[in-house]
């Protein structure tokens, strides 16, 4: 039964498929909803997700109203998806996955008949830029004689072959089929230049083998144990999923616009390159044995940031490209509703104090980790603490891309103060040249700064900015990188302080107040996920390794069946919201699930 008018799927009922170039999302309803040819952040062919299926879509599923999912999972340590329904009439699974290595943008989709004879349903609805271009649609066969769907807009083009094509039906293509016991059926959508030949066909049975191969040599390299080695292992493949694999640009999500607050406005765009979350992400792959792709971040890293450095940005685009103008598509009527539909990201023109920080505390790890210091890398970040000294005075929009005027962030000054901190280090105990004496007096005065001025003595606990009276989740990363202990009185009392504050009546931490104001926008938002693991990496270090325990186990829980995190989780509603996946959220938990590692304090 073909339905009009339907709605995306929940956000935790997705998978992500991943060729480390690009990352659709296919919903549990067997249904890909969300595709962005060649890149991630290429325009969509399939935009459902931010609308219905009118935007966009391929569906493959059981016809039968009545089928259930019997089983929806990854193969092991892999991004090959595994979809199992059950109907009356017999059992059928769906493998989807996209191969890797042969730099070939393409999905491949394969239908096996488990028992009985199930009735397939196939649609195929084809939206270019956003879901704003109609392409032309035609049937053709290639050089072996073989049927191929195509459809070209500008300079675009995408193939289908396998049986049993679908055929025009309203500006869309729609058919059904029967798999029998030990039937076989694939499927395979490619991206190509319209201007070349269509591509040939590939040996789908050696890319299922050498994709499923790929992804599980790279897992078994993950050194962790301990009672969440399962969840940081995936968290460490979707990392890996998020990153280009020719540039090392890490993206901070494959999506745009799944809304913070279900109706509202805070709908971004995340299929960028964040500093800050590289810089993360860089720190994570060191702790588990992954240093070739720390450099290759690295390398990304200088290329990006390459030129006068009073034009470093917070974010970049996958290959390094400046120009990411925000811009609203009023056409599409967004995620349940939420609009506006956003491409692109504004904040790429803020200033924020804390990247250098994040940047220089990054390298100063690659650094300790025994990489050596090349022509330019060194160099670069010399220019980094110089830019930091540049707007020494300069307030910021903060770690949360605050929309309102700038402030002294008391979290942004400390990461200034871990910048000059770092560079410090280099010089004294790696030997690297530098004004050692000025960096050191600017980090002495940042830190006599931040407890005088971001340190409320009659709230015993650190502000949110300077002279403020409220916290900030952030404040919890002042022990990360070495401003102040886990156990430090101050550090303690801000916690309290923070619990009476920022916890939700479920005992999650949100990012700070929204009603204050300081944003810019209207008050309204879900606890930012990795702001609790936070509170699990702080509890773990200062004693409470019992509560430390039981809310990780929480967090955990919020997981889909696949392992996957959003960016932020409705406790009051039970769902998953904001982009998804989230490589903030899945960075924080292996950082939690590190500190539970850790002998306990006390």
């Amino acid at each position: 039964m073909w339905l009009s008018g339907v709605m995306a799927s929940r956000i935790e009922d997705y998978a992500l498929l991943s060729d480390m170039h690009t990352g659709p999302l296919v919903a549990k309803t067997g249904s890909i909803d969300w595709l962005c040819f060649p890149r991630f952040d290429s325009a969509s062919i399939f935009a459902a997700l931010l609308g219905t299926e009118e935007h966009g879509r391929w569906l493959l599923a059981p016809e039968s109203a009545a089928a259930k999912v019997r089983s929806w999972r990854y193969l092991d340590r892999s991004f090959v998806l595994c979809t199992e329904w059950e109907t009356e009439t017999g059992v059928v699974r769906v493998t989807d996955f996209m191969p890797l290595g042969d730099r070939r943008a393409s999905i491949v989709r394969r239908v096996e008949g488990l028992s009985g004879t199930v009735r397939m349903s196939h649609e195929l609805v084809l939206r270019f830029e956003y879901a704003q271009v109609l392409p032309w649609v035609s049937r053709t066969l290639d050089g072996d004689g073989e049927g191929v769907l195509v459809a070209i807009a500008g300079p675009d083009a995408v193939s289908l072959r396998g049986p049993h094509l679908p055929v025009a039906v309203d500006h869309r293509h729609r058919g059904g089929f029967d798999v029998g016991q030990g039937e076989t059926l694939d499927f395979e959508l490619v991206w190509y230049p319209s201007h070349r030949p269509i591509p040939a066909a590939i040996d789908i049975d050696e890319a299922l083998h050498s994709t499923t191969a790929r992804w599980q040599d790279w897992a078994a390299d993950c050194d962790q144990d301990g009672p969440f080695a399962a969840e940081v292992q995936r968290s460490l493949l979707v990392l890996r999923a998020l990153t280009h694999e020719d540039t090392g640009g890490i993206v901070a999500a494959p999506t745009t616009s799944l809304p913070e607050d279900f109706g509202g406005a805070r709908n971004w765009d995340y299929r960028f390159c964040w500093l800050r979350d590289a810089a993360l992400t860089l720190e994570a792959m060191l702790t588990h044995g992954y240093a070739q792709e720390a450099l290759t971040w690295r390398n990304w890293l200088l290329r990006a940031v390459a030129g006068d450095p009073e034009d470093l940005q917070i974010m970049y685009g996958l290959g390094g490209e400046r120009e990411l103008p925000e811009k609203e598509l009023r056409h599409l009527p967004g995620y349940e509703n939420s609009v506006p539909v956003r491409i692109g990201n504004g904040a790429v023109d803020q200033y924020q104090a804390d990247v250098v920080g994040e940047v220089m505390v990054a390298l100063h790890r690659l650094r300790e980790t025994g990489s050596t210091e090349d022509h330019f890398s060194w160099p670069l970040q010399r220019s980094l603490l110089g830019f930091a000294e540049r707007h020494f005075e300069d307030k910021d929009q903060g770690l949360w891309e605050m929309r309102g005027d700038p402030h002294y962030f008391t979290h942004s000054r400390v990461m200034m103060w871990a910048a000059f901190d770092r560079g410090v280090q280099a010089v004294q105990t790696s030997g690297l040249p530098g004004p050692v004496e000025r960096w050191a007096e600017l980090r002495d005065r940042l830190k006599a700064e931040v407890l005088a001025q971001g340190f409320n003595q009659e709230l015993n606990s650190f502000t949110q900015t300077y002279g403020g009276t409220t916290t900030d989740a952030s404040l919890l990363v002042l022990p990360h990188v070495g401003f102040i202990d886990y156990e430090d009185p101050k550090m303690l009392g801000t916690v309290a302080r923070m619990e009476k504050e920022l916890l939700d009546a479920d005992g999650l931490l949100l990012r700070y107040r929204t009603d204050s104001g300081l944003d810019g926008l209207e008050p309204g938002e879900h606890p930012f996920l990795a702001c609790s693991f936070w509170l699990v990496e702080q509890y773990a270090h200062s004693g409470r390794a019992a509560e430390a325990k039981l809310l990780m186990e929480k967090l955990v829980g919020f997981c889909n069946e696949l392992g996957l995190l959003s960016e932020e989780y409705a406790t009051g509603e039970r769902r998953m919201a904001g982009n998804f996946p989230q490589a903030f959220s899945h960075l924080a938990l292996v950082r939690a699930a590190d500190a539970l590692q850790k002998p306990p304090v006390g």
